[in-house]
This record gives structure tokens, sequence and C-alpha cells, in this order.
């Protein structure tokens, strides 16, 4: 496993979103992203979560919620990384990938764009 500081990967999830096209990163709405160091017991391997309603499924109701919920796990993340430039681009990978989930985008299509 690749050792790196909490605060390191932080900076590279900050520079991931930093990433991503201006036209895009307008349109997220009330999201949070987070770090965390370790994925749920219940998903041990997990490298990132979206949590919330997707932009696709919210309506006219929507409104006066808690913001949507991006999490990206450092250790997980770590653990199958074997370099620095790994660790940048599975960061880079799972932030997009949960992003996308928040613009409706499931799983199956993540994987047919690399993104899975």
């Amino acid at each position: 496993m690749i050792e790196m500081s909490r605060a390191d990967f932080e900076v590279l999830v900050s520079e991931a979103l930093d990433q991503v096209p201006g036209e895009l990163a307008a349109l997220i709405d009330n999201v949070a992203v987070f770090v965390e160091d370790d994925a749920p017991d219940s998903d041990p391997h997990l490298l990132g979560i979206y949590e919330g309603i997707p932009l696709t499924e919210r309506g006219h109701y929507y409104g006066g919620v808690l913001p949507d919920r991006i999490t990206i796990y450092r250790n997980p993340t770590l653990r199958i990384c074997e370099t620095v430039e790994d660790v940048v681009e599975e960061v880079h990978i799972t932030v997009v990938h949960e992003i996308a989930h928040h613009f409706g985008i499931d799983d199956a299509r993540l994987h047919e764009l690399g993104y899975g």
C-alpha cells in the first residue's frame, strides 16, 4: 500500500474537482464532497460513493433538503495503487464517477466510458 497523508489526499480530491469542466461544474447543485479514511465495513473496497437525489430525479418538490454527499475513501484507494501517479489517476476517475451519479449516469454507462 502506498503511503499518503490525509491532507495530501484531500489536495488530490480538490485538484480532481478543479479539473471538472466549468460548464459541468456550474450544473452541480447542492453537493458536498468529503474525504474519509475508510469505507463502510459493509463494502471495505469501495473507493467512493454518491448519496443523494440525482439531478434527473429532482422535481418541483425538491427544496429545503440537506446537500447530496460525495465521499472519497482514502485507504481503499491507496491499497489498490502502486505509485503516486496511480493515486492521482484513481482519485480523478472516482471523483468523475461520483459526480456522474449526481447527473443521473448509472454504473453500466460509466463502465462503458472508462469510469467504472
